[in-house]
């Protein structure tokens, strides 16, 4: 009995109770389909926010920071609540995207549903352990979740970017695979803030070995947030998916990725490995700058998108260099406000969903289908302006202060130079995005009928759009509560 007690003190569930409620939504699901076949995709749709909302709720509320549990494994504290808080409530955005007003194949199986709550509690482990092998069991739980909500979509391209997400993440898996044999060779443990004790102790020798160890962890932490070279894979998904699981996918399996950069490479940095400082300065400036330059040739406007996210992540891992609260704070701030805006351009994608390619042979949304919109659907074309004038850092809108603040959190830990480049890769950026603007706004219509571009929007779908839209015109007024909120957690 008393072995009983100690073991169960010592576990702690509380730590584990967001995972726990999403994992126990997901089973809940696939019972009910199991003794009732054919039910509305409203009822799954329903469920699955209620989960998520319950599982949001207990993030926010509950927990003592720096808390452990789960034999120590699991941890509570402001990287893990301020993660845990994004991925969730940008699930919470993508859920009500499937209350469309067509009804496509994924929509129709209960599993669809399961498997975003078994994702999101995947993400959750990532981010609430400093243990390797409950990192990897996170990381894998989600990702194969992924690849399968994207095969649902069932249609030709969603296959191929599925297959091909699949094979990018198994060379992932590897890699890290690879990382964690080499740090517990090292170290004899599998514990992050262990691994990092003992390597310095020793002044990090073997160098070449513990260099190699963080390479193959970068590697596969890259794949996730689709930096250069480790990007090949992000176009086409972005392509193959629906615009709302798109969207998702630039969120939340980044937020995850991020956390987990931050607890392995953070203490590197800041413990005075300069080579671990270098790596990060050159791979954050040549994503953000090859990124940026990629897509300014782009014909597609969600491929577009795909490249405008990885811009967004190199600029967010520039913070990472900086190591400090404020870096920390100013990550999380940015991702919250790119959350509203990322999902609300996909969202108006999704909105202008047709049945078949009507401009193009290959894209679903080229560049010219947007052609005049301002004439024959205005909100829509104002809408759109407002998502892309945020994405490219025009202030007053949500994303510029999420810039400023990274920029300033850069500038105050000396970074001068990476600044500066961050600062005339914002005005790169602002150009593709512009260039869909001028589309929109100055030339002939393509399509006579506005119609066109609302044939899948729906109540839901409208007003999640109306959610991002708001969020991203108050965050004058919001900035200010989410820096406390970010600050307080940290």
């Amino acid at each position: 009995m008393l072995i009983s007690q100690i073991t169960l003190e010592s576990l702690n569930l509380p730590t584990l109770y967001p995972m726990i409620i999403l994992c126990a939504g997901a089973l809940f699901v696939m019972c009910v389909d199991m003794f009732k076949k054919g039910l509305s995709r409203n009822f799954y749709i329903c469920i699955s926010m209620l989960f998520l909302a319950f599982s949001l709720v207990y993030a926010v509320s509950f927990g003592d920071k720096n808390e452990s549990g789960f034999f120590d494994m699991m941890t509570i504290d402001g990287v893990s609540k301020l993660s845990q808080i994004v991925i969730v409530a940008a699930s919470l955005l993508f859920v009500p995207l499937a209350l469309c007003k067509k009804e496509f194949s994924e929509h129709k199986f209960a599993e669809y549903f399961a498997l975003l709550l078994f994702a999101n509690a995947g993400f959750l482990f990532m981010v609430s352990t400093t243990n390797l092998i409950l990192i990897f069991i996170g990381l894998e739980t989600a990702s194969l979740c992924l690849y399968t909500m994207i095969a649902m979509h069932n249609r030709a391209k969603a296959i191929e970017a599925a297959l091909k997400y699949f094979t990018m993440g198994a060379l992932s898996s590897g890699f890290y695979a690879f990382g964690a044999m080499i740090f517990y060779a090292l170290s004899t443990s599998v514990d992050i803030n262990e691994i990092f004790l003992t390597i310095s102790d020793r002044n990090f020798e073997p160098l070449f070995v513990v260099i190699l160890a963080l390479s193959m962890m970068l590697g596969a932490i890259g794949f996730k947030l689709s930096l250069i070279p480790f990007h090949t894979w992000m176009p086409d998904v972005y392509e193959g998916s629906p615009a709302p699981l798109a969207g998702y996918i630039s969120i939340a399996p980044k937020v995850a990725a991020f956390a987990v950069t931050i607890r392995i490479f953070e203490p590197f940095i800041e413990g005075g490995a300069a080579w671990a400082e270098n790596i990060f300065y050159v791979l954050a400036v040549v994503t953000m700058t090859l990124a940026n330059l990629m897509a300014l040739v782009q014909t597609d406007v969600k491929r577009m998108l795909a490249f405008s996210s990885m811009s967004h992540a190199a600029f967010i891992l520039c913070a990472a260099l900086a190591g400090t609260k404020q870096a920390n704070s100013a990550i999380f701030v940015y991702w919250i406000l790119f959350m509203f805006t990322n999902m609300g351009a996909f969202a108006l994608l999704w909105a202008a969903r047709n049945d078949a390619n009507l401009y193009d042979a290959r894209f679903q949304h080229p560049f010219v289908k947007f052609s005049g919109l301002i004439k024959t659907a205005p909100v829509t074309a104002a809408l759109m302006a407002l998502f892309l004038l945020s994405l490219a850092g025009i202030p007053p809108f949500s994303v510029f202060w999420g810039k400023i603040y990274i920029m300033s959190a850069v500038i105050n830990d000396g970074y001068i130079m990476l600044a500066v480049i961050m600062a005339v890769n914002s005005a790169i950026a602002a150009y593709y995005y512009l260039k869909l603007i001028v589309y929109m706004f100055l030339a002939e219509p393509s399509a006579m009928d506005g119609k066109i571009y609302a044939q899948n929007a729906s109540l839901s779908v409208s007003a999640v759009v109306g959610i991002t839209a708001g969020v991203t015109l108050a965050a004058v007024l919001l900035i200010e509560p989410v820096m406390r909120m970010s600050e307080y957690f940290l």
